[in-house]
């Protein structure tokens, strides 16, 4: 099936959300990510990065060329377009480690993992199951002592071991927060990535619309976006 349409000889943009091209670009077109090099590295003996040549290609008005990541065809050059804008997501936004993230989600037509309809329970540390079923464990926190009447009616001193059932928070409301917190960086990335590509005009058979994934999704009552 070809990308693109035709009407009247003329080419239509395909219109795409940023996670949709995101996921087009890396998931079927099989786009890599060519990072920039560290600062203390040189460039001498690497070549030019992709966005570099991307950018010289524009200014020539040159057809930018696919194929050299694609296993056995063509890699799309607005997917080479939509890996370098990707590469160059800034360190204010999670830099290097947000674009390789960005990528392995797209690659994987995944959304971040925010714990949907995750609480926070109160769950007993030690279980234990014997031949009567399963009954939560204890530890010993200390002894008292205790005064007792024997069978004798005087009264004596025992030692008796207090116990208590430790407990832990599942999921733990950290954990939560943090990949809450993980869901909303990851949005903001796309939200420059799709600033990029659309300030940039560099694509040619894809629009990158204004969709966006869902802003905070746990907060139900608030349907905007990110």
């Amino acid at each position: 099936m070809s990308f693109h349409s035709r009407v009247s000889g003329t080419r239509n943009k395909r219109a795409l959300g940023v996670q949709a091209a995101l996921e087009w670009a890396f998931r079927v077109e099989q786009a890599q990510l060519e990072l920039p090099l560290p600062a203390d590295v040189t460039e001498e003996g690497f070549g030019f990065g992709l966005e570099y040549v991307l950018l010289q290609r524009a200014v020539l008005g040159c057809k930018i060329e696919g194929g050299q990541h694609k296993i056995g065809g063509y890699t799309h050059e607005d997917a080479e377009v939509i890996a370098a804008t990707v590469a160059g997501i800034p360190d204010s936004l999670g830099g290097k480690r947000m674009a390789i993230r960005v990528a392995e989600l797209a690659r994987a037509g995944l959304t971040p993992d925010w714990m949907p309809g995750a609480v926070p329970r109160c769950v007993p540390m030690i279980v234990k199951q014997n031949q009567h079923g399963t009954h939560v464990g204890a530890i010993v926190v200390g002894t008292e002592r205790i005064r007792v009447r024997g069978p004798s009616a005087r009264a004596k001193w025992k030692t008796v071991d207090i116990l208590a059932c430790p407990v832990t928070f599942s999921p733990h409301p950290q954990q939560i927060d943090a990949a809450r917190r993980g869901y909303d960086d990851w949005c903001h990335a796309l939200g420059w990535v799709r600033e990029g590509l659309i300030a940039g005009g560099m694509l040619r058979e894809v629009e990158v619309t204004a969709a966006m994934p869902k802003a905070r999704p746990w907060e139900r009552s608030q349907p905007s976006r990110c």
